[in-house]
């Protein structure tokens, strides 16, 4: 049985040291009541939460996984599941940062982040109920009309409801353009709003049948039967498991149902579906054959919070492994006796094992900046007067968006496989957790698009297409904080290498651009070591501002060094793994012949 214990003080740190969000958010629409003395109440509320409530839940329930009744169609959750969300909307997190207009707080996205980091470590398996409903309110809420909202998203953001994402199909994994799920026009219903029968069959949802709320808005993608080929032709659809009636209750069960739950390797409490439709009645979302708009509304919400995912599990790993090498004596000290009173020292002093900590805590603490920074980043583009100030910060989520969703979650890898290297042959056994924590890491990489798909965007989209957009105004984040700090001492260890490392990121990027321009197959052959490169640089910076932020906030003695310390061995080494990436991107295509 694994402990956790919410990481609040690194989260205030973060948040008010290294970002300022109190003091940006303040001067944002709508921020002058977002108070440092709410978000500490936030914090406090999701850590008691998740401690008391959902983390106990994290081993028994990933044993006993879910019941699925092939006869019913339905699917038990394991036991504590339901007394959890029960909790988890009387607190009113399921409204946390959802328009007031209908029913939410509208608190900003960076504190959301930081409470979905809490209840993610906590219960992962549990936190995926809640988690797709927000990428659906906020595609209703953008996309939807004003009935469909009132209807459908309310009910979702006062916790009587979830939501869910059908995308993926047998045929039809990334490439949506492959689907066949048809949606024929039915008429109007009873209230004059254009209704349509959808048909066919979704595989991977997550939550798509549960019994912890009274009904699930599935927002499905399908094909009008006059829709074009490809991706052009998919529209976006409302559908309820029950039919909603003008009052807002609840009618007869529609025809979607849950085939089955898949067998899966990990995150085994959360029911992944197959869903048949059959004939189930829906209400499309925008207009025809513009499904894809809202679909990245929802995707580019939840691919932010599966990068989380990845620092969720990460801390919890490194927080049990941390404790148990203070603990587990083993072995004696190269240089002598730690601990000469004891049968053997503790495992910290062993080398390797710090290494494996302090990459843990490397990658934990670079990643929790990351999100939450680019979180901010979203407030802003949301919720700024200036349209220069929301320009700039939109240029910077589209680039930042794949490299936290694929960096944190490839990153957690590594994290949960030190966690349990740390714990040996004890590691391998299910009652010590750690194994739990590999295998519920292993899905974050693959959905909402797998990290090459992340990849591609980044390099594809967000550098060819998009001409470099948020690629430069980081660049120039980054030169101006290096400007800034160049003559203090205790900075120019990070500083100096940054500079000359943002520089040569300048020279690569043009370089490759200019390769891409000429074969376009240079763009898939680099684009996972362009993103790992990217994403090492990115934490450098974010490490960076974390030291200079520590060293001018008054943190505790222990604290300052602390955080010195871990950018010490982030710069020396791991942000070194950028040259392996680099020759791996000048290799070019060529070093990638065709396989027959």
């Amino acid at each position: 049985m694994t402990a956790y214990t919410a990481p609040l003080d690194d989260l205030r740190f973060v948040l008010f040291d290294v970002l300022g969000a109190d003091q940006i958010l303040h001067g944002l629409r709508g921020g002058e009541e977002h108070t440092r003395g709410i978000f500490d109440a936030v914090l406090e509320g999701a850590a008691q939460l998740s401690e008391q409530v959902l983390a106990p839940t994290n081993a028994p329930a990933d044993a006993e996984g879910c019941h699925f009744d092939p006869q019913t169609h339905t699917v038990t959750t394991p036991r504590g599941f339901k007394h959890a969300f029960a909790q988890f909307a009387e607190g009113g997190w399921t409204s946390l940062t959802n328009p007031e207009r209908y029913g939410g707080q509208a608190l900003p996205l960076v504190l959301g982040i930081a409470t979905t980091e809490i209840f993610q470590s906590g219960n992962l398996a549990w936190s995926l109920y809640p988690l797709l409903s927000e990428g659906a309110t906020h595609a209703l809420e953008m996309h939807g009309e004003e009935w469909q909202r009132e209807r459908f998203m309310r009910p979702i953001i006062e916790g009587r409801w979830t939501g869910t994402m059908c995308l993926t199909e047998p045929q039809a994994g990334s490439d949506l353009g492959l689907l066949k799920t048809r949606a024929d026009p039915a008429g109007p219903d009873a209230e004059g709003h254009a209704s349509y029968r959808l048909s066919g069959t979704k595989i991977f949802i997550s939550a798509g049948e549960h019994d912890l709320t009274e009904n699930i808005v599935h927002l499905v993608l399908a094909r009008l039967p006059d829709a074009p080929p490809g991706s052009a032709g998919i529209s976006m659809f409302i559908v309820p498991k029950f039919k909603v009636n003008a009052d807002g209750s609840l009618g007869e069960r529609n025809p979607v149902t849950a085939g089955a739950i898949e067998h899966k390797m990990g995150i085994h409490a959360c029911s992944t579906c197959v869903m048949n439709f059959d004939g189930a009645v829906g209400y499309m979302i925008s207009r025809p054959h513009k499904g894809l708009a809202a679909m990245f509304t929802m995707m580019n919400a939840a691919r932010l919070s599966v990068g989380v995912q990845g620092l969720a599990l990460s801390e919890r790993a490194w927080q049990n492994s941390l404790t148990y090498a203070r603990e587990r004596l083993q072995s004696r000290a190269a240089s002598g006796p730690r601990f000469p009173d004891l049968p053997a020292d503790n495992l910290l002093a062993q080398p390797d094992v710090r290494r494996m900590l302090l990459t843990q805590r490397a990658f934990v603490e670079g990643s929790r900046v990351l999100v939450l920074y680019t979180a901010l980043q979203r407030d802003i583009e949301a919720r700024a007067e200036d349209e220069a100030a929301r320009q700039a910060a939109g240029d910077l989520v589209a680039f930042l968006i794949p490299i936290a969703k694929a960096l944190a979650t490839e990153l957690a890898q590594e994290s949960t496989k030190e966690a349990l290297q740390i714990y040996g042959g004890h590691g391998y056994i299910a009652e010590n957790g750690m194994e739990q924590f590999v295998r519920d890491a292993r899905i974050i990489t693959l959905y909402e698009g797998t990290t090459g798909i992340q990849a591609e965007d980044l390099l594809g989209r967000k550098i060819l297409k998009l001409q470099g957009a948020g690629f430069k105004r980081l660049v120039g984040e980054i030169g101006a904080f290096c400007a800034r700090h160049q003559d203090d001492p205790q900075l120019a260890a990070f500083t100096t290498v940054l500079a000359d490392m943002s520089t040569k990121w300048v020279g690569l990027t043009t370089s490759l651009a200019a390769r891409a321009q000429a074969n376009a197959e240079e763009v898939g052959a680099a684009a996972v070591d362009y993103l790992y490169y990217s994403g090492y640089l990115t934490l450098a910076y974010l490490w960076a501002r974390s030291v200079a932020a520590a060293e001018s906030g008054g943190q505790a003695a222990a604290f300052r060094k602390a955080k010195r310390d871990t950018a010490r061995f982030y710069f020396t080494r791991i942000l070194p793994r950028c040259l392996g990436h680099q020759a791996a991107i000048e290799a070019g295509v060529d070093s990638l012949p065709d396989i027959d």
